[in-house]
This record gives C-alpha cells, structure tokens and sequence, in this order.
C-alpha cells in the first residue's frame, strides 16, 4: 500500500477542522454530530477517526487554531521596534482582529470554545494554559512599554498586560453581540482614558 504524506495528511485533517468549523458556527458544538462532520467533509468515518477519536479531541483542534491564531497576531505587535506606545498596539493588534469577527473568523468559534470550557474540565485546562500564555506576552509588551517610557516607570507589568489583554476580548465581544463599536470608537476611547499612552 502506497505511504500517505505528511502533507496529503496534514491537508485532511484540516479538512476535517474546517467542515467541524462550519458545523459548529451553524448549530453549536451540541447540536452538531460526528455524522454531521463527517458528512459536511465528504470522508468515511473510518477516514474520520484516523485523525480524530471523539468530537471533544476536534474542538480541541478548533480551539488550537483559534489560540494560535490569536497568538500569532499578538507577537506580531508584540516583537515591534521601537514597541508602540499601548493605544497604538491595541490600535493595530486590533485591525488585525478585525477580520476575523465575520462569520468565517476565528472569534465566533472562540466564543463557543470559552462556553464549553466552563463545562468540559479537559478543554478548560487548555483555554488556561494557552491563554495564560498569551496574557504573559501582554505582560511582556507592558514591560517594554514601561522600558520606552510609555507607561509611568513604575507600573507593574503584569497589572498592565493583564487590562491590556482584557481588551481584546471586550472588543471582540462587544462586536460580536452588539455590532459594535468600530476600531477607532473603541481605540479612541482607550486614548481617553490613556491620554499619555
């Protein structure tokens, strides 16, 4: 029998993430079947459960894509030189967010994710381990911020990353329930508050 690749591998199950991603946006992760995957993907089921043993191991998969995602933004902002003073990352880190609030973004399905980490004990010690690694690269950013003088030199790093990473998902939320408001509403308002920063 002719060996796989681990391209035609890796593409597949994508596939399969991607067809989860589009059933649970439609009926949420409990109203959505394996057989409902399954078929959204167009693969057998013993295609299926090569690459996933139960629906909690796919919207694990799910919520990685989503985390990293969101991590890979977040140390785009963060590796910036000279580091941009707190409105200005939040500005651009949020630009960035932007697209991914649609329906085919990585925000409506982390929506999902948060509410089924407060009931799947397995799920919810990933959300806290991923996401207490992206609020230490707030923590971070916050530190190089005090470093370049935009922030009062005695602030405390970790009290800083931890509002600053509050604010994405605020946002998030804020657009995802209401439709609003949009960056620059949202940026300016930080700039009031923040009028130094």
């Amino acid at each position: 029998m002719p060996r796989v690749s681990e391209a035609h591998l890796a593409a597949r199950r994508q596939q399969i993430i991607e067809a989860a991603r589009v059933c649970f946006s439609r009926n949420g992760f409990h109203a959505t079947s394996m057989q409902d995957v399954i078929s959204e993907a167009g693969l057998s089921v013993g295609a299926f459960y090569r690459y996933f043993r139960s629906k909690e191991d796919l919207i694990q998969a799910i919520a990685e894509d989503v985390i990293g995602m969101i991590s890979t933004i977040l140390d785009q902002v963060r590796r910036d030189d000279p580091v941009p003073p707190p409105a200005e990352a939040m500005s651009r880190l949020l630009r960035t967010v932007e697209p991914q609030l649609g329906a085919e973004g990585v925000f409506p399905m982390a929506l999902q994710v948060w509410a089924e980490s407060l009931r799947n004990p397995q799920l919810a010690d990933f959300v806290q381990r991923v996401y207490g690694t992206i609020r230490h690269h707030f923590d971070d950013l916050a530190r190089r911020q005090i470093a370049a003088g935009h922030l009062p030199a005695g602030a405390d790093p970790h009290a800083v990353g931890t509002v600053l990473f509050s604010l994405v998902p605020g946002y998030a939320l804020q657009r995802l329930l209401l439709g609003e408001p949009d960056v620059d509403t949202y940026v300016a308002g930080l700039r009031a508050l923040l009028p130094s920063a």
